[in-house]
Order: structure tokens, then C-alpha cells, then sequence
């Protein structure tokens, strides 16, 4: 495969929605339902628990528990193991998020934009440097991270597909948000990870994001970032993750959310 990345990701995702569709400005500005195919089925234990939480809090406590068994994340091994034989760094995502919070181009971003790549449909469009073409330096590097046994391991596809559907009843379940986007700012001082699409009309502009995206929800914490300011009006299907969807995580600082990417209708300013 030695042509450019033009395209937007693959033909087939596990979302169902075409992958052209869920990455368009139009699926943002109008969003349909998401979900990663059986992953409330095959985990239907914990969201039969998670009726009963009657607040976020409690729910979030389940859920934390729930992965520290499942995935033997509080030191125990997982069901079915009898934990005999050498021990072996188990990755999770908690790890992943603090490893995204360190720096979003290292192995653990790398694990993230694999995560979405295979779940969403859409291909990364920077790892390091601009992901341009398959057969690249950089692109061989990404595949290699992603790949990697050091935190490819443990189901960790699986932890991710289960935070996604559990950030998704949250939403649902709380009614965190009335209303179909949230507006988030990111802060840039060069677009070297997004890439501008069609011409710019003002302060309005297309860019094709990254598969996986920091936001903030708050203008001043973006401004730390960078002189631009990208302001989007993000669907709340395509948040993975935000602060206060857990009690303990390693992102409680900046107010993030992650968002999967795509073509987005951006407003930019100068700080």
C-alpha cells in the first residue's frame, strides 16, 4: 500500500456507521447513537450493576472495581488465572491515559490512535510527524508502537471499549449534558497535527483532526497550550473520556477530554 493516506480510515468499523459518514462535518453537526459492537452484551454483569449506582460517584466506584477484577488491575490476576508463573507488566488503560497526559506522540498515545483506528474506522494523522503514506518511516514507527507487547497487552482494546461505553452511559444515564455538544477548546501554535481542509471563511475553517483529540472545557487552560485557539462544538457521542467520568485518573489537571476525531468546523482566534 504505497498510496497517500488520503482517505479517511478504513471501509469497516465496529460502530456502525460508515467510517466516511461518523468522520464528516455533517455526522457532527448531526450525530446518531454509538456503540462498539457487543461490548454491553458481552459485559452485561456490569451494566446490569450499574442501573442501581443512583449517582456518577458511585457508579464510577463500580466501574473502576469492576476493570481491577476483570482485568486483575489491583494486583490480582485475572479470572480464570491462577497466578502462578513469572509476573508480567499488565497494561491498562489508566496507564494509558497517564502515559497520553505525559506526551500524546509516545507508545501509549500510539496504543490510543490504534484503539480508534480499529474500533472507529479512522486512520491517525499524526504520530511524531504527519502520517502521509503507508508505506512512510513514520507510519512504520506508529504500527510498531501500537503493536507493541509493552502496552498492547491485558485486552487492553478491551478496557478502552469498555471505558468508551461507560463514558457513553454516564452521559446518558446523569444527563451530564442536556443537549447533543459540548463546546471545548484546544490550544495551537502550529497545526502540524490537524490539517486544514478547504478554504477559510473568516475565523471559520475545516481541519481534518487527529482520530484522537485533548480538548479543554475551559478557554483559559487551552491558552496555555498555544497562541490559536480552536473552539468546536464536539457531538457527545465522540467523547471517550472527560474529568469528571472518574474519581481517580492521572488527567485531573487541565479539565481534558479526549474526543475521536474527523473533519470538524472549527472557529479560530489569536490569544
Amino acid at each position: 500500500m504505497a498510496q497517500d493516506i488520503a482517505r479517511i480510515g478504513h471501509s469497516t468499523n465496529l460502530v456502525g456507521v460508515p467510517t466516511g459518514l461518523l468522520a464528516s462535518t455533517a455526522f457532527n453537526e448531526h450525530p446518531l447513537p454509538l456503540h462498539i459492537s457487543g461490548v454491553r452484551e458481552a459485559n452485561y454483569g456490569l451494566f446490569d450493576r450499574l442501573r442501581e449506582a443512583e449517582d456518577a460517584q458511585t457508579a464510577a466506584e463500580i466501574f473502576q472495581e469492576y476493570m481491577y477484577v476483570l482485568f486483575g488491575l489491583n494486583g490480582e490476576p485475572p479470572a480464570g488465572q491462577d497466578g502462578t508463573g513469572p509476573r508480567r507488566f499488565r497494561s491498562s488503560y489508566l496507564k494509558l491515559l497517564s502515559g497520553w497526559g505525559f506526551d500524546s506522540n509516545n507508545p501509549q498515545g500510539a496504543v490510543l490512535k490504534g484503539w480508534v483506528e480499529s474500533r472507529f474506522g479512522l486512520f491517525p494523522t499524526f504520530h511524531k510527524e504527519p502520517l502521509t503514506r503507508f508505506t512512510s518511516p513514520a507510519w512504520i514507527a506508529y504500527i510498531e508502537e501500537k503493536m507493541s507487547s509493552r502496552f498492547h497487552n491485558n485486552s487492553i482494546n478491551l478496557q478502552l471499549d469498555l471505558m468508551y461505553e461507560f463514558c457513553q452511559w454516564a452521559i446518558a444515564r446523569f444527563g451530564l449534558w442536556d443537549r447533543r455538544h459540548v463546546t471545548l477548546y484546544r490550544g495551537e501554535n502550529h497545526f502540524d497535527e490537524q490539517r486544514q481542509i478547504g478554504p477559510r471563511e473568516g475565523r471559520w475553517l475545516n481541519v481534518r483532526l487527529n482520530n484522537l483529540v485533548s480538548f479543554t472545557a475551559n478557554r483559559e487552560t487551552a491558552c496555555e497550550f498555544g497562541d490559536f485557539i480552536l473552539e468546536v462544538q464536539v457531538p457527545v457521542v465522540k467523547i471517550f473520556f472527560f474529568n469528571n467520568l472518574l474519581p481517580r485518573h492521572p488527567l485531573k489537571g487541565e479539565w481534558e477530554y479526549l474526543v475521536i476525531g474527523g473533519e470538524y468546523r472549527v472557529k479560530a482566534s489569536y490569544y
